[in-house]
């Protein structure tokens, strides 16, 4: 199976996205799929690059990995414009029935909190309003769904519901319920508030240091948002070739992925690309997971064999962070970077006329110091 995805430049400054599409088939009959939409701009940049360069596609499944509206805002063009099959959306306020315990305040009833969380995201909640105005079928991306060439390897229902009322935009958690919650779903207490408050403190660069290729400085206990703990993370089969998509995932979703991963029997090692999580974010991998999803570190002037794309704007000044960059390198996954061009990797289809190829790091010798 010949296919193709290209990742499209979105945001400026430290304001990035993803916006992804994906084209695979044979002899000319080729199906599409479009993650995230980015930006409004670079969603209409999708439209436009649909029409003008897959040609006549005649359906198309759209998936939103996660709520945040550097990721999801594009969608409102691609689903206006496009000829969606299938819209791919977790709908946040669906599950107040389900959690609502999960809240601080006991006086929540489930109509009550479903239209809190609707308002808190309003360009969901547009995205819903376009899919059923259009008549667009709606489902939710969890564990084990099958979406075209990709399957689902994270978030399970449980966990997205333990998840939801620790985004930033929902109403305040009863945080000692999910404490006690957090012993049946894994190691969950760094999630949701915590997270955030953790991703606040480390979020500035203090200095730098000196790193080598046999001193990883990389931490185990990175954290993130709830929201970004949320995001789909997608496998990819092309037959000869596997990808892994990993969106905003942090470190508790890529264990999550991981595990669900082997318990399906999926290895994967085999993966050609894969998608560096967050932008490049330090706080959304570590050594551990790394070894899994990308490999062991090796040796000092092997080969790279397989490759990593990071979306990240060319004037961002922290993202992608250089010590993530080193360690996709020490596994041997050459690390490429969108910074305003698009970045297009693809087996078994053509090449383009005046195609370039995205920025290749090299190894830093010196990376971002963490916050004391």
């Amino acid at each position: 199976m010949g296919y193709e995805i290209e990742f499209f430049p979105v945001g400026e400054a430290s304001k990035a996205g993803d916006a992804i599409t994906v084209r695979y088939g044979e002899n000319g009959n080729y199906s599409v799929v479009i993650i995230d939409g980015g930006t409004d701009s670079s969603g209409e940049a999708i439209v436009k690059h649909v029409r003008e360069v897959y040609g006549n596609v005649l359906a198309i499944d759209v998936i939103s990995t996660h709520p945040d509206t550097d990721h999801s805002s594009g969608l409102r063009a691609v689903l206006r414009e496009m000829p969606v099959n299938r819209f791919w959306v977790h709908g946040l306020w669906q599950h107040a029935p389900n959690v609502l315990e999960l809240f601080a305040d006991r006086r929540w009833a489930a109509e009550g909190l479903a239209n809190e969380i609707r308002k808190a995201y309003p360009v969901i909640d547009e995205l819903f309003a376009i899919a059923r105005e259009r008549g667009i079928p709606i489902q939710q991306p969890l564990l084990d769904a099958t979406i075209g060439p990709f399957k689902v390897l994270t978030p399970a229902l449980s966990v997205y519901q333990h998840l939801l009322p620790q985004f930033r935009r929902t109403p305040e958690p009863n945080v000692e319920l999910l404490k006690q919650r957090s012993m049946w779903l894994g190691d969950t207490q760094k999630l949701g508030v915590f997270g955030v408050l953790m991703e606040k403190a480390r979020d500035t660069v203090t200095g730098w240091v000196s790193e080598k290729w046999d001193i990883e400085l990389l931490r185990e206990d990175g954290a993130t948002a709830a929201e970004n703990e949320s995001s789909v993370v997608l496998y990819g089969d092309f037959g000869s070739e596997k990808v892994l998509l990993t969106a905003d995932a942090g470190v508790q979703a890529l264990n999550w992925a991981c595990y669900n991963a082997k318990q399906r029997g999926i290895d994967l090692s085999q993966i050609k690309l894969i998608q560096v999580p967050h932008h490049g974010s330090r706080r959304n991998v570590s050594p551990r997971v790394l070894d899994i999803l990308v490999g062991p570190r090796r040796a000092n002037g092997s080969p790279m064999i397989k490759k990593a794309i990071v979306s990240a704007p060319k004037d961002d000044e922290k993202h992608p962070r250089k010590m993530v960059l080193n360690a996709f390198t020490r596994r041997g996954a050459g690390v490429h970077s969108t910074q305003g061009i698009k970045f297009r990797y693809h087996s078994g289809m053509p090449a383009r006329l005046n195609e370039t190829d995205a920025q290749v790091f090299g190894f830093f010798d010196k990376v971002e110091a963490y916050d004391q």
